[in-house]
């Protein structure tokens, strides 16, 4: 290991290079390549060795040295090759690129992926959507493509790419179907994407799209979902961000007389939009296009925004076609223009408060004419808008309150925002409305929703998005890692466990039915008097023992920050600290009773479509029963929304998954820049280094033994067709050079190692010259196998034939000792009396001389002496073979 150079954590690179200059005990000293020259001691065990020869393969489990830092650095050094698709297994990482790759999406190499099993051509977001289809088709279940990362990443782009892949590579016959679910994208981009700090073209709403196939595995229909559209950018934006895009393309591509009607100037005067960025996207041949009556005072000293993909003039022209080819005539469209200079104009409005006695606020009147013209604009007369603005009407028996100045704005931003969201749901249905779909049909859903966020400021949005990840996540960590385990655990395959982080309780602490903080701020909207500091210090209270949340003073960055304006919450991929003085506001959707029946007296066609007419009755029936429980007319976003994800996690359970991780490689929207450390926490947040373990150590492709047999059956001879499935794949899999290592036979499947499968299967599929070689190979491997085979058995009997020899030598053996045992230990005593006897015998002859010697010898004494032996001798003669101690010679 010496000398070797290795890898050292860097809080900027992520890693650094270094050199091993010494080993002892289990602890290396590693020197630093960089200007300090540092010294550092590590464990050995701890050492991330550098990968040899400049190796950077498109599949990271491909890599010589496995561990976090190689991984890090074959993604960095693909990226600045231009090489920004890399592979974990069967997971795609997708590195933003910022800048376009010629050739890099054609129609040729559409075509060159279709039918490629993975691994066959370099990463591509085509090679996880032909996976897709082809997992669709043969295993006949629907299919899922989990598109992940955080803002400016390349999630939206990517989802393009596979979705116009699928569409045009496998939708020749679709015709218009096709094209509008290709359409319908710049169209929801126009009205749901926004421009921040991260990304010039930031989706603000998540969706799930699904592509339905028929039996003949074509496209033919589809249908698309969103989910919690961010409408507070609508009243307001940071500096250096913008509102949703349409906006700007109003400004910048309707016609004269369009904009005299709508009462449109620049930017500037409008303070939904002069709060944030005032400047067009233009691409350099439309830069001098605008007359300067339509531009800001940003864009005159500054020049347009510039992004290769991006031209508001441009991209007026393809929402307005878009609309038309959705089925929204002139009318309709003249409708949206309107509803969105309304909310424009409402914007401009400025509430003054009342010197009357009765309280209250008015209209000032420097913006009385902008709610004249939105008035007209919205189709509701000013008199009655101004008045349903400035009270509100409550209790059964309509009693009118006055409104402040600050209440007065903020319920004109709630029915802004209100109006903007229900127009961008009228949007959505018109697209599902414009491309048919059935539930009877197998599909292909496409996940885009914005990646983790942690601003210096986070709100509702924040915290809603950030528990959808949390919830993503849980269902990556179950359906890679943990079931990875558990099959290999139900088929016998001995593969090494990885453990990994569960975040089962931070979900726990969001969407509990009674303590979820969810729950607890809607029970905190239904009081009368509902305050910010009161839910906030009541989270506190009730999760005080929960390691995940703590009181923001604990991090030094929010020292500033009270307990009761907001909670520190430890998501799985780091903390963030959320202000709750808006989570209230943010989490009713509904507006109080006036503002909804001013809303129904539109005369905005268009406007008086986009509410629910059922409502509109039960309005009056709702109001009191509220006000019978001693609570407001609420509808909780966050319960919505969370029913919503339970709804599409159900979903994706039941689908087949792939995964693309898109990665943004840098801050500053710069192409070919790497920031090697944000880089690596994205990698870690995305669970990749767990996933790299596991593929290294696992099988990640796998397939029913009936599947792959009748996949390959057709193509083969009818001698090999005969053979029983495992002895037909063990034929193909040496045939095709793969050892056995490779592959794994489990109880129901055929289990193969990251990209074995795809080498398998692209060598049966070649030119049947090569498949007739390869036949050939198998042919002779099997006879091969066969003769070794029928040589081990004859081995095996005549090994066996000694074995029972020895074991029946054996056996006779043992019989003997053990029968000179049984006969030891039934006779032993009676041998040992039989030994006393015959030495009492030898005793008495030495009396019977003494006697003789004597001079006073008896013969009658000598008679009784001898008798008596005589006596004994008879009864141990006549004893039986065996009998108890206790016996008569003991007697």
């Amino acid at each position: 290991m010496e000398s070797k150079n290795c890898w050292l954590p860097d809080e900027v690179q992520g890693y650094a290079l270094a050199k091993i200059i010494k080993v002892r005990d289990g602890i290396a000293s590693c020197q630093a390549l960089s200007k300090d020259r540092n010294t550092y001691e590590i464990p050995t065990s701890q050492v991330m060795l550098v990968e040899p020869h400049d190796h950077y393969p498109d599949d990271n489990c491909a890599l010589i040295n496995l561990n976090e830092a190689t991984l890090l650095e074959n993604v960095k050094q693909r990226y600045i090759n231009d090489k920004i698709y890399t592979y974990v297994a069967n997971i795609l990482i997708a590195v933003n690129p910022y800048s376009e790759i010629r050739g890099l999406y054609s129609r040729e190499m559409i075509e060159k992926y279709k039918g490629k099993s993975l691994g066959v051509l370099p990463p591509h977001p085509f090679a996880i959507a032909d996976k897709a289809f082809r997992d669709m088709r043969m295993l006949k279940e629907s299919q899922a493509i989990i598109v992940s990362g955080e803002s400016g990443a390349g999630k939206t782009e990517t989802t393009k790419h596979v979705l116009r892949y699928l569409t045009e590579g496998y939708g020749a016959n679709a015709g218009v179907i096709e094209q509008r679910i290709i359409d319908s994208n710049p169209l929801l981009e126009a009205f749901g994407n926004a421009k921040t700090v991260r990304n010039n073209n930031s989706s603000r709403f998540g969706k799930f799209i699904e592509l339905a196939f028929d039996k003949q595995a074509g496209v033919c229909g589809g249908s698309l979902e969103h989910y919690i559209l961010e409408k507070s950018r609508l009243v307001r934006q940071s500096p250096n961000e913008r509102n949703f895009h349409f906006f700007y393309q109003l400004f910048a591509g309707a016609s004269d007389s369009l904009r005299q009607k709508l009462g449109l100037t620049t930017p500037d005067d409008f303070v939904y939009l002069s709060r944030g960025c005032t400047r067009y996207f233009l691409q350099p041949q439309n830069r001098h296009s605008l007359s300067d009556d339509r531009l800001s005072c940003d864009q005159k000293e500054l020049g347009p925004l510039q992004d290769i993909k991006m031209d508001d003039l441009e991209d007026f022209k393809t929402s307005v076609k878009v609309m038309k080819d959705m089925g929204l005539d002139e009318s309709a469209q003249e409708s949206i223009f309107s509803i969105l200079a309304g909310i424009l104009h409402l914007g401009n409005v400025v509430f003054q408060e009342s010197k009357s006695a009765h309280g209250g606020c008015v209209v000032s009147t420097q913006s009385q004419s902008s709610l004249n013209m939105a008035s007209k604009l919205l189709g509701i007369e000013a008199s009655k808008m101004s008045k349903a603005l400035t009270t509100r009407v409550t209790g059964t028996r309509d009693l009118t309150i006055a409104l402040r100045a600050e209440e007065t704005s903020n319920a004109r931003d709630g029915l802004v925002k209100i109006i903007y969201d229900r127009l961008f749901e009228l949007l959505v249905t018109t697209v599902n409305r414009a491309i048919p779909h059935s539930n009877k049909q197998t599909y292909i859903g496409l996940l885009d929703i914005a990646g983790f966020e942690h601003f210096e400021v986070n709100s509702f949005e924040q915290f809603c998005i950030n528990y959808c990840n949390e919830k993503l996540q849980q269902f990556f960590n179950e359906r890679i890692l943990r079931e990875e385990q558990v099959v290999y655990q139900k088929e016998g395959l001995n593969v090494k466990s990885v453990t990994y982080v569960d975040n089962q309780d931070c979900i726990n602490l969001i969407e509990s039915k009674k303590s979820g903080i969810l729950a607890l701020l809607d029970e905190e909207s239904r009081l009368p008097n509902s305050n910010s500091e009161h839910f906030t210090n009541e989270v506190h209270r009730v999760h005080s023992e929960n390691a995940r949340l703590t009181v923001p003073r604990k991090d030094k960055k929010f020292k500033n920050l009270r307990d009761s304006e907001g909670f520190l919450l430890k998501h799985f991929a780091g903390p963030v600290c959320y202000t709750t003085v808006e989570f209230i506001a943010k989490n009713n959707d509904a507006l109080h009773h006036s503002l909804e029946e001013l809303l129904h007296c539109s005369t905005n066609d268009l406007l008086r479509k986009m509410h629910n007419p059922k409502e509109a009755k039960s309005w009056t029936a709702r109001r009191i029963q509220s006000n019978i429980a001693g609570k407001i007319n609420f509808i909780s976003v966050g319960t919505k929304f969370k029913d919503q994800i339970n709804e599409l996690i159900k979903k994706l359970t039941l689908s087949g998954t792939n995964f693309i991780r898109c990665v943004k490689p840098n801050s500053l929207m710069a192409d070919h820049e790497f920031e090697g450390g944000p880089c690596l926490l994205q990698l870690r947040f995305f669970g990749l280094t767990d996933v790299l373990m596991l593929m290294q150590q696992g099988f990640p492709s796998r397939t029913q033994f009936s599947n792959l047999y009748s996949a390959y059956k057709p193509i083969l001879p009818q001698n090999l067709r005969r053979l029983e499935p495992r002895m037909f794949f063990k034929a193909l899999f040496h045939a095709v050079g793969m050892n056995d290592d490779d592959y794994k036979f489990g109880v129901s499947k055929v289990f193969f190692r990251a990209g074995k499968f795809a080498e398998f299967d692209d060598i049966l599929r070649m030119d049947p010259d090569n498949l007739s070689n390869m036949i050939e190979r198998a042919r002779r491997w099997i006879l091969t196998y066969r003769w070794r085979r029928a040589i081990y058995t004859t081995l095996s009997v005549i090994k066996l034939q000694k074995k029972i020899v020895l074991r029946q030598n054996s056996a006779l053996c043992i019989q003997r000792y053990l029968r000179g045992w049984l006969v030891r230990r039934r006779v032993g005593y009676i041998i040992s009396v039989k030994r006393d006897l015959e030495g009492m015998a030898k005793e008495l002859r030495g009396v019977r001389e003494s006697y003789k010697n004597l001079p006073e010898f008896q013969s009658k004494g000598y008679a009784n002496v001898s008798q008596c032996y005589l006596l004994h001798l008879y009864n141990f003669k006549s004893l039986p073979l065996i009998c108890p101690l206790n016996s008569k010679y003991n007697s």
